[in-house]
């Protein structure tokens, strides 16, 4: 199985070309690029050039770009006003990497529990109206499984997608397995106080494609190493081997590395790989052996 990462972080500190390289010479199979925020390449005067060094970086080390990151955050009135106009080229440029699937949110238009089917509603339209630009871009839209901020406590309550069984019924209701597919984030479904293993069944390996590899404590959204939370990773992997999943083991676990220095990287990033690696061993074990 291959393994992956995203390139936030690193790339606040380096240049996407040398993230990119760090990553390749750390033993990456595949990177995750990261395009929202600060990290608008798709939006940058030398995209052109950008793409040109980056396909050309990870085909001299056999690497790919497996996954993208959509812009996100700020509300359906963000999404309408701002985002809606940068899906087009963000879906563009990951086409161009040679990207299989970017992953999008599904949006908010305040809190998501008791108004469920609104937001259904809110997003089979958010999805539907991208589809055409996916398609165009040849890559697939993964649909993320989210969490949102109780409004009186501030705790992590479930969100968009957030429980397994509405997760599958946006992907099922879209109805396009060649333009859409989901992306099961592990953090998340712990944090809606739901077992990732059984998320991971509950999917099964024609809807799951994609993910987003980090622990957390079920209390906040880490996104750090898996071994540094509280999920259990055995349990995950004998979940990923019982519905032979097929895709990439990518990490978004990036807040292992937000409270390093730059020089420390590379041996975090080695850690991670290790990491990758035994978690990715034990799922091919536990395929060989059903």
């Amino acid at each position: 199985m291959q393994i992956s990462t995203a390139t936030s972080v690193i790339s606040k500190s380096y240049s996407i070309e040398d993230t990119v390289r760090m990553l390749c010479e750390a033993g990456y199979d595949a990177i995750d690029m990261t395009l929202y925020g600060v990290y608008n390449y798709f939006e940058r005067d030398n995209r052109a050039e950008i793409i040109k060094n980056l396909k050309s970086m990870v085909s001299s080390y056999g690497v790919r770009f497996n996954q993208a990151h959509a812009p996100f955050g700020g509300g359906y009135e963000r999404y309408k006003n701002e985002l809606v106009y940068k899906m087009p080229s963000v879906l563009e440029f990951a086409g161009e990497l040679g990207v299989d699937a970017v992953v999008v949110h599904p949006v908010h238009d305040g809190r998501y529990l008791g108004d469920e089917e609104r937001h259904f509603d809110i997003n089979m339209k958010l999805y539907s109206d991208l589809a055409p630009y996916a398609k165009a871009a040849g890559v697939k839209i993964a649909i993320e499984n989210m969490w949102q901020k109780h409004p009186v406590t501030q705790n992590a309550t479930i969100g968009a997608c957030g429980i397994p069984s509405e997760l599958c019924r946006y992907y099922d209701a879209l109805g396009d397995p060649d333009t859409f597919t989901v992306c099961l984030d592990i953090g998340h479904v712990a944090l809606c106080a739901r077992e990732p293993e059984d998320a991971i069944r509950t999917l099964g390996s024609n809807r799951l494609g994609a993910l987003h590899v980090s622990d957390c404590d079920y209390v906040s959204d880490l996104h750090t190493l898996p071994g540094l939370g509280k999920i259990n990773w055995d349990n995950v992997c004998h979940a990923l081997a019982d519905i032979d999943y097929r895709g990439t083991f990518t990490y978004e676990a990036n807040g292992f590395l937000k409270n390093l220095v730059p020089e420390q990287y590379p041996s975090a990033i080695k850690l991670m790989v290790d990491t990758a690696r035994y978690l990715t061993d034990k799922i091919e074990k536990y395929k060989a052996e059903k």
